[in-house]
């Protein structure tokens, strides 16, 4: 299956060249989306961890050249309407010059990639640890400790409450990177690519294989020393920032006269148990739990507290994710989630000290059970914490469960037309099951893209050429996405809420769905900071409104709480205000519920445009002033 939970993605990439003369854009051919790019392909004959051998360095040199050779051509053939895209081809660049050693193009390259970023932070902090080894090496001396200095001298000027979340996330990449997880991730990434292709590679592949020799040479033998740095910087500035969210929330009491709210969570699934716990789970009335029949006749067994579908889009009972075969017991991937969230933000904690340990002792064999172990239990929690935030403060909420199941292997199942026209059915048949229940709002934090697609297609060795790859994604991502929007406009009666996306690109030229729909029934939410600080990893393009997706505490299954990121975790905010309006004012019609969430919204201006902060108690006053008495 193609589709993707949207929880915080790693954080990386490294940095790019700069031609000389570029041709004026009159000159070139312009590019508005992702697919029209041309696709280019690089042979790749030794195992993937064979790369890095010293014996074998020309191999690589090889690869970097064929890389810079395409990019830069791309570069001055087209004009590309999206400086995400401009700036990971630069960064493709940077790859090249670092593998060769050019640490002075290395930095031209940085300077024309801040230039592209609009946001203050990642556009200074944009390479930061690449920038300290290329001064060291220019300097000279790229011992540790030099680039440390040269790392404190790049970071003292910087305005610390702009760039604090990014010096915290490197300060953690610093503590759990090592030789064995690079190493092992390259491998279980992209050595069934090789064996399945015959060794043919695309440019995403081949560029992060280039990419791989910063991490490996240099960023490594460096990290303890640049961890000093940070931990010092971040020691020396910390100041806990204002928590913008607390005052802003409302929660209903049971003696509020309210009407309770249908609200349906399309995700992983629910630990229906919590929410039954709380009275806050819907049920269907007329179906017998457990009978292993369809008491209502309406296509679904067993659904008295919704519907589920298999990996394959097939009908199911079970509405929590199954966890299945994993290499480490739930309660150790708890730990490790909540841990490797407490090193990202500097929360120095058990678990985040567990975490170091396991991290270290990690074997490079070891790498793909861990890291697929962390996607297992990853999936089989998002849901539940996307339900808790849902439901907060509102006892007349009542979730409907509508699981769908991602994967959560490295490689990914091969797309076909039959599974796309599976998915395809299987958002029709869903949202009818909204509508035939009375469904209110539905949240989706999830998306698909079309880019996606062709590289599960890649993974798997499908098609014959890099074209008909192409083609065959295309064909593929308009079945779903089709189905997708025709159920959404078929239902103008709910509001859809859909998280942005975690990627930091624009999610319309990079053709995401649903997140890059424009509905007069549908919202994407982006994510700020407890702050209200725009976050690193929030996609652009479309968003309507912001909320919280930085620490936000909610359940996992089995009624703990841990905090996640994300914007799966703001996503559910904006349903929690919709569920709040409609439970106190259930006449409200979309156009209503949806002016009163952006129209009681607080701006906030940026450098490049002006957003939308969430504010659930201005829109609650806002309603009561239209809608009250």
């Amino acid at each position: 299956m193609t589709l993707r939970r949207l929880a915080i993605t790693a954080l990386a990439a490294l940095l790019p060249l700069g031609a000389a003369a570029e041709p004026t854009a009159t000159e070139k051919t312009v590019i508005e989306k992702k697919d029209d790019l041309p696709r280019h392909s690089y042979r790749v004959d030794l195992p993937v961890t064979d790369l890095y051998a010293p014996e074998n360095r020309d191999a690589l040199l090889a690869l970097a050249a064929a890389v810079r050779e395409d990019v830069a051509g791309d570069l001055e053939r087209f004009a590309i309407r999206d400086d995400s895209t401009v700036q990971d081809y630069y960064g493709m660049l940077g790859s090249v010059a670092i593998a060769e050693g050019d640490w002075a193009r290395y930095l031209e390259t940085v300077e024309k990639r801040q230039a592209l970023e609009s946001k203050d932070a990642n556009r200074l902090t944009l390479g930061l640890a690449g920038r300290a080894v290329a001064r060291a090496a220019l300097a000279g001396d790229p011992t540790p400790a030099a680039v440390a200095e040269q790392l404190a001298a790049l970071v003292d000027p910087l305005p610390y409450a702009t760039v604090e979340a990014n010096l915290e996330s490197l300060k953690g990449r610093t503590e759990i990177l090592s030789r064995a997880l690079v190493l092992g991730s390259l491998e279980s990434n992209y050595q069934p690519v090789l064996d399945r292709t015959g060794g043919e590679v695309s440019l995403d592949i081949a560029a992060s294989l280039v990419g791989a020799v910063f991490s490996l040479d240099y960023f490594i033998p460096s990290a303890e020393a640049m961890n000093g740095v940070l931990a010092a910087t971040i020691a020396a500035n910390r100041v806990e920032k204002a928590d913008i969210w607390a005052q802003r929330q409302v929660a209903l009491g049971d003696k509020v006269d309210g009407t309770p709210v249908t609200l349906a969570v399309w995700d992983s699934g629910l630990d229906t148990a919590i929410f039954a716990e709380t009275g806050q789970l819907w049920e269907n009335p007329d179906e017998v739990p457990g009978n292993g029949r369809d008491d209502d006749d309406n296509g679904h067994i067993d659904d008295r507290h919704g519907i589920a579908y298999d990996l394959d889009a097939n009908r199911v009972t079970e509405l929590l994710y199954p966890i299945g075969e994993i290499a480490e017991d739930e309660a150790s991937l708890q730990r490790l989630v909540k841990g490797l969230g407490d090193i990202q933000f500097n929360v120095d904690s058990e678990a985040a000290s567990a975490v170091r340990q396991r991290m270290a002792a990690l074997d490079q064999a070891e790498v793909k059970d861990f890291l697929e172990s962390l996607g297992a239990y990853g999936n089989y929690s998002h849901g539940t914490h996307v339900g808790g935030i849902a439901a907060a403060g509102n006892p007349f909420a009542r979730l409907l469960a509508a699981r769908m199941t991602y994967g959560h292997e490295l490689i990914p199942e091969e797309p076909t037309l039959p599974q796309a026209h599976r998915e395809a059915a299987m958002m029709l048949e869903t949202v009818q099951y909204f509508r035939d229940n009375g469904v209110r709002v539905v949240n989706m934090s999830w998306g698909g893209s079309l880019r996606g697609i062709e590289d599960a297609l890649e993974a798997n060795g499908a098609g014959d050429s890099p074209e008909a790859r192409k083609a065959l994604a295309r064909e593929l991502f308009d079945i779903t996405n089709d189905a997708l929007r025709r159920a959404i406009t078929d239902a103008p009666e709910i509001l859809f809420v859909t998280s942005a996306g975690n990627s930091d690109n624009d999610v319309r030229f990079d053709e995401f769905y649903p997140s890059s729909y424009d509905y007069p029934n549908l919202l994407t939410v982006g994510a700020v900071d407890k702050a209200g600080d725009e976050t690193s990893f929030t996609s652009l393009g479309k968003v309507d409104i912001y909320g919280n997706g930085f620490e936000v505490e909610s359940y996992v299954p089995g009624g703990n709480r841990i905090a996640y990121n994300g914007t799966s975790m703001s996503s559910p905010q904006v349903m929690n205000l919709a569920g709040k309006l409609l439970a106190l004012y259930p006449q409200l019609t979309v156009a209503e519920l949806k002016a009163l969430i952006l129209d009681a919204a607080d701006e906030k201006a940026l450098d490049s445009r002006t957003i939308r902060l969430l504010n659930p108690k201005a829109s609650l006053a806002l309603a009561e002033e239209r809608f009250g008495g």
